[in-house]
């Protein structure tokens, strides 16, 4: 019933579908790099993050273990993580950024999705604008077939 109340001007298309997937894509690779530097920190190699044009190119050296992989000024050997440590992290960010993408996409999909509920308030927005005693009050007003207003006799 709700379907055939709604028009949608804007569907979803395929370049709404494109911009998410790219979104999701970029936050994993930053996520990556944010966890080489974090394992660097802790190590003791400090903060570095690499330019926004090493950051593809270096991702896939960044996986396979070498924690200088992109950085300029690269530090000393010495201070780098190690792979397991460079591991961990790497895991421990992107366990991260995907239950952070699911829990932002199924608030998003339950706000503005096809199976949301329209026109409808929920119970908390009823008793918050209304109250209980208030409808309880008006409830002839509100539902007269099932609450018949008591006539007073004369």
């Amino acid at each position: 019933m709700q379907r055939e109340r709604r028009s949608t001007p804007h569907p979803f298309g395929a370049e709404t579908t494109l911009a998410i997937v790219v979104a999701i894509v970029l936050a994993m690779v930053w996520a990556v790099h944010l966890a080489r530097a974090i394992a660097n920190l802790l190590a003791g190699a400090g903060w570095q993050m690499p330019s926004v044009n090493e950051s593809i190119t270096s991702l896939f050296a960044v996986l396979g273990g070498d924690a200088a992989a992109g950085l300029s000024p690269a530090p000393s050997a010495q201070d780098l993580a190690g792979g397991a440590a460079l591991t961990f992290w790497i895991i421990a960010i992107e366990v991260l950024v995907v239950a952070l993408t699911s829990l932002v996409g199924y608030r998003v999909w339950n706000r503005w999705g096809p199976g949301r509920v329209l026109g409808m308030a929920t119970a908390e927005e009823a008793e918050q604008l209304l109250g209980l005693s208030r409808l309880r009050r008006n409830a002839p007003i509100i539902r007269p077939d099932l609450h018949p207003r008591k006539r007073r006799p004369r």
